[in-house]
């Protein structure tokens, strides 16, 4: 049976891949033919602004090959499941308790990011999708994630070493929404230099393929099997110097799926782990904010810290492989202390 499903995991991963490296072509002359290209505003920030002048006219919206991968193939096993028995059968991932949730939030939030990048796009200025907006957006994504664990799946608990199992009743729903919040915001955060979010995000969606396969959630770690095979051809053409960017319509749907995952998975515990770029960055601007309202100084050059290390004439690609390094760290961690876990 688990040779099976390893044999399942991997042969949806390189469907995922392949179908990514046949669409990244046909999308990016879309993309081209649409005028997609990167905005960058001109905002009270000279030093944010001079290290993003560069990146101008950049194509942008490449997230769409990712989203556009998983969606076929997925779409297209499901319905040929339904026709014929057998292979495509075996093959199906879609499943009320494991991938429901997953695969609405992912896509959700991709069409979201769409918008948003669309926005920046042609309206250039004036995004309607500002940060205070974007918050309520995931606000509502994580409500009815929420709801859909508490009424459908009857879940309203969140695991904690040594402790085991608590239950949170109706106060899940505000932590379950603080934990989408944090994901998307620092995913979108980190969404900054070639190839640096889309290689965290590989990084930490690896150990969770793991994490699914041992609670034997299989389905579930086929669905993340399919995602990173698209991720890994987006990122070869995404890191430094990058053909195209991702966009919203990427780095949100993945913070998003990411952080559902982790709850699907009641691996909330492991986020500072497996997160730990997530804490790195954000913790970077919210310092920064802190530093800047209450002592009128500034303690990094620039945020999130990647633009600071930028600023200090570190050339990206350097910056990025050192983030992947420390990422790689701490999905390790997040393996070790999560199969300690399990058998102290």
């Amino acid at each position: 049976m688990a040779i099976f499903q390893l044999i399942r995991i991997f042969t949806l991963s390189t469907l995922g891949f392949f179908l990514a490296i046949i669409l990244t072509p046909l999308c990016f002359r879309l993309i081209l033919k649409l005028n997609l290209k990167k905005h960058i505003k001109k905002e009270n920030a000279p030093i944010f602004t001079k290290l993003h002048l560069l990146k101008e006219g950049t194509p942008t919206c490449g997230g769409i090959i990712v989203w556009l991968s998983v969606g076929i193939l997925i779409g297209t096993i499901f319905i040929l499941g339904k026709i014929f028995d057998g292979f495509f059968e075996s093959l199906n991932i879609v499943n009320r308790a494991q991938t429901y949730l997953p695969i609405a939030a992912f896509f959700g939030t991709a069409i979201l990011g769409l918008i948003d990048d669309l926005l920046g796009i042609y309206k250039q200025d004036k995004k309607i999708i500002n940060i205070p907006r974007k918050i309520l957006i995931y606000f509502f994504i994580a409500l009815i994630g929420a709801l859909w664990f508490y009424w459908k799946l009857d879940w309203d608990v969140i695991y904690f070493p040594i402790f085991g199992l608590k239950h949170f009743s109706w106060f899940y729903v505000f932590i379950f929404a603080l934990a989408m919040i944090f994901c998307a915001f620092s995913s979108n955060e980190t969404d900054g230099l070639d190839g640096l979010c889309s290689g965290v995000m590989l990084i930490s969606f690896l150990p969770l393929i793991i994490i699914a396969f041992s609670l034997k959630r299989y389905d579930l770690a086929c669905f993340l099997g399919v995602v990173i095979g698209a991720l890994i051809a987006f990122l070869w053409e995404n890191v430094y110097p990058a053909k195209f960017f991702g966009g919203d319509t990427l780095s949100m749907s993945l913070g998003i799926c990411f952080g559902v995952v982790l709850m699907l998975t009641n691996t909330l515990w492991l986020l500072p782990f497996l997160g730990i770029i997530f804490f790195i960055e954000s913790g970077s601007v919210i310092i920064q904010m802190v530093s800047k309202k209450f002592f009128k100084k500034k303690i990094f050059i620039s945020t999130p810290i990647h633009h600071h290390f930028q600023a200090k004439k570190i050339c990206e690609p350097k910056i990025v492989f050192r983030f992947w390094i420390i990422q790689g760290i701490g999905s390790s961690l997040a393996l070790i202390f999560f199969f300690l876990d399990k058998f102290i």
